[in-house]
């Protein structure tokens, strides 16, 4: 006759019984005879309230997502030679994205010649991050994909401890798309500044 291992109801080891007397002792428990271990040789069997067992499980799978907390990746972009009114907007979008818990895609689009100078977009990023003050961190250092320059940044610790009280909103679409060129623009700081003061860039 079939023999399993057998599991009581509070977890105590009952050794290896044949399967009509495991049954039997469920019966008379009230219980459910379940196989938690098919596999295994004897399989494992556990007398328990499947019902119950059940229900429990589905609370603490619900109780599991209720405590995960949502993560999204928003996307600013920016240009080499940004207007400073146009720089000081999107770093507006970086730092209210950050307030969520949002994470933040910091993309520098290059174009023409401006692919010749890439230390220009590292040296741009490094001084978003820094003009955050501290409400971030370089989860992904600058990285160069064929036009494109992107950091991936993260809010702080320091985030928790600001006012939520403070005004903040979604961004609209439209806003957080590449604002048009000026003629006085932000200007990056020379590769050799920007090579000393970035470490995190060169990583």
């Amino acid at each position: 006759m079939a023999q399993v291992r057998l599991i009581g109801a509070d977890g105590e080891q009952l050794g290896i019984v044949e399967i009509a007397d495991a049954l039997k002792r469920a019966q008379d428990a009230d219980l459910d005879l379940v196989e938690v271990a098919p596999g295994s040789k004897p399989p494992v069997t556990r007398l328990l309230d499947y019902s119950k067992y059940k229900y429990e499980q589905e609370q603490k799978q619900k109780q599991a997502r209720k405590h995960q907390q949502q993560v999204n990746i928003r996307e600013i972009k920016l240009r080499p030679k940004i207007a400073a009114h146009d720089y000081e907007t999107k770093k507006g979008h970086v730092e209210r994205f950050l307030k969520h818990h949002d994470k933040v895609k910091v993309t520098i689009m290059f174009r023409g010649r401006e692919q010749a100078h890439p230390e220009r977009g590292r040296a741009l990023l490094q001084k978003l991050f820094e003009d955050l003050g501290g409400i971030a961190v370089i989860e992904s250092a600058p990285l160069q994909e064929g036009r494109n320059m992107s950091m991936l940044l993260a809010p702080s610790k320091e985030v928790d401890k600001l006012d939520p009280a403070a005004p903040d909103g979604d961004v609209p679409a439209e806003e957080a798309a590449e604002a048009p060129q000026a003629e006085a623009a932000v200007e990056a700081p020379a590769a050799e500044d920007s090579a000393a003061g970035a470490p995190a860039a060169d990583a």
